[in-house]
This record gives C-alpha cells, sequence and structure tokens, in this order.
C-alpha cells in the first residue's frame, strides 16, 4: 500500500490524465465553446484557489456553468438564478469536473482523493480532518461515491479521513468504477443549494480556537 501511494499513483494519474485530456481535446472544446455562449460573455472556464497536499494552495480549474448577472446594486445574483440551463446539464453529469484533469496531470490534483474545498474552510476542520490534505485532493473520492451531496459534512470529512488512511490500489479502483456508476446513474445529484462548512459548523457550535 505504501509503495503504490508514494510512486505508482502519481505515475497512474500522470498516465491517465495525459491520456483522457488528448482523447476528449475535441468534444471539451465543444463543451467550452457550448458555455461561452450560455454564460452570456462570461466565459467558459471557472478558476478558484483551492489547497492541495499540505495546505499548499493552487488554482482549480473547471467548467464555469452559471452567469455573471448581477442585481441593480451590482452584486451577483443568488447561484439558483445564475445557473443556466446548459449548465445544470454540465453539472448533473459532472462535465464540469472534467478540466481538473489538467490539474491533476500537473500535479496540483489526483484522479482519487479528498475533494479540494475552500481555503477558508481550513479554520473549520478538526485536527483529525486536517490529515485530509495529507495526499493530494482527487477529481473523486471515497465520499462522492457513497452519498456525494446527501453525506452530512462531518461524516464527508470523516470519510476523506478514512481514505487518507487506507489508500490502495484497490481502494482506488473501487472509487474510480463506483464514480462512474453513480455519474452514469446522476444518483445524489445536487447541482445547488449546499450549505457551506463554515456556516455548518458555527450553526452547530464549532469554534475554531478550541480546537
Amino acid at each position: 500500500m505504501k509503495l503504490y501511494k508514494r510512486f505508482f499513483k502519481r505515475g497512474i494519474d500522470v498516465a491517465l490524465s495525459g491520456c483522457v485530456l488528448l482523447v476528449l481535446a475535441a468534444p471539451l472544446a465543444v463543451v467550452a465553446l457550448w458555455l461561452h455562449f450560455a454564460n452570456r460573455g462570461a466565459g467558459a472556464f471557472f478558476f478558484q484557489e483551492r489547497p492541495g497536499k499540505g495546505g499548499k494552495i493552487f488554482r482549480m480549474v473547471k467548467f464555469k456553468t452559471m452567469t455573471d448577472e448581477r442585481d441593480a446594486n451590482g452584486n451577483l445574483l443568488p447561484d439558483a438564478q445564475r445557473l443556466t440551463n446548459v449548465g445544470r446539464f454540465v453539472r448533473s453529469t459532472s462535465i464540469d469536473e472534467l478540466p481538473q484533469l489538467w490539474n491533476v496531470f500537473k500535479g496540483d490534483m489526483s484522479l482519487i482523493g479528498p475533494r479540494p474545498l475552500l481555503p477558508r474552510y481550513m479554520l473549520f476542520y478538526t485536527e483529525e480532518e486536517l490529515h485530509r490534505h495529507d495526499v493530494r485532493p482527487g477529481i473523486t473520492g471515497w465520499a462522492q461515491c457513497h452519498g456525494r451531496n446527501n453525506v452530512t459534512w462531518d461524516d464527508k470529512l470523516a470519510m476523506d479521513v478514512w481514505y487518507v488512511n487506507n489508500v490502495s490500489f484497490k481502494t482506488d479502483l473501487d472509487i474510480l468504477f463506483t464514480t462512474i456508476r453513480v455519474v452514469i446513474k446522476r444518483e445524489s445529484v445536487e447541482v445547488a443549494g449546499v450549505e457551506a462548512l463554515d456556516v455548518y459548523r458555527q450553526r452547530t457550535g464549532f469554534n475554531p480556537n478550541n480546537k
């Protein structure tokens, strides 16, 4: 298990992400063009800083599924109002995640691992949950194929830590094939309205100063 985690996992990531990017280059270009027009000039790609292995910040890329429409005061409209029909389809089929293959190829991410969350969330992890950053974040992970958006934050983060402690080739294969099945069947998919971790933890009485 340690040999796979330290050496072979990264080699598999580079080989598979590179091959898939080459094979899907044309379809990804079509999706990018489709989103460019659907997003009404807001662009086809969404870039955001996320913490990676060791908490190091990197720039994650996804397909952009919302417009940049604002209200009369210049504030962005709620996500549900900015999410286009095209964007809803791209999210529900997980196509929006495919540009992250470039992050995998570069070494920011892995194909399999805990999902990269927002930097501000790091203040709201327990000491045990911080171990989710002991490995590269993934496009999909143990939590994503065991409930996706239908599990609580506590359960989701516990599953991330379980994965870090049980990385193996067999586990990664199980996650990969389960994710494919979940995506094809569109199981447990929620495209808007997920409560933020910091909001959830504050609501449930979590104090970052008492970790």
